[in-house]
């Protein structure tokens, strides 16, 4: 696997977010256009279909929304028993979450540093990665 690093950390998963999504797309724009040329003797079920790829819509944004939030959960909680480890404290309770998501890909040494940093100057998530050093990867995350 190549090396990651702030250029390349993020992660797309080609059949989930460049077939899935456009097909998704592509049935929802095709089931309107099938209900607004319906006949009156197949309107009930072009607004099943309709309806349908309503819901597979909302099924493809949450199903990777809770398996997202999921993740931060369990990011969250690594990075405060990380951080603990480290430095026998929690991390700064000023922190946000997308802040400790970011402080993951900082190695052991800054990741201290970086955190009181962060929470005092309150730096976004592009910033923190920006400001990491030495990189340490996270390949679970999707």
């Amino acid at each position: 696997m190549k090396e990651q690093n702030l250029s390349n950390h993020t992660r797309y998963v080609p059949v989930w977010h460049f077939f899935v999504a456009p097909a998704l797309l592509c049935l929802l724009i095709g089931a309107f256009i099938n209900m607004a040329d319906a006949a009156d003797d197949n309107l009930y079920s072009a607004s099943l279909i309709c309806l349908i790829s309503i819901v597979l819509g909302f099924i493809y944004w949450y199903v990777r929304a809770f398996a997202l939030k999921a993740q931060d959960r369990a990011i969250r909680a690594e990075e405060q028993f990380r951080h603990f480890i480290l430095t026998g404290k929690p991390l700064p309770q000023a922190l946000r979450l997308r802040q400790i998501i970011a402080l993951r890909f900082a190695s052991d040494e800054e990741l201290p540093a970086l955190a009181e940093k962060a929470a005092k100057e309150n730096m976004g998530n592009k910033d923190i990665k920006a400001a990491i050093q030495n990189w340490r990867p996270d390949y679970s995350r999707l």
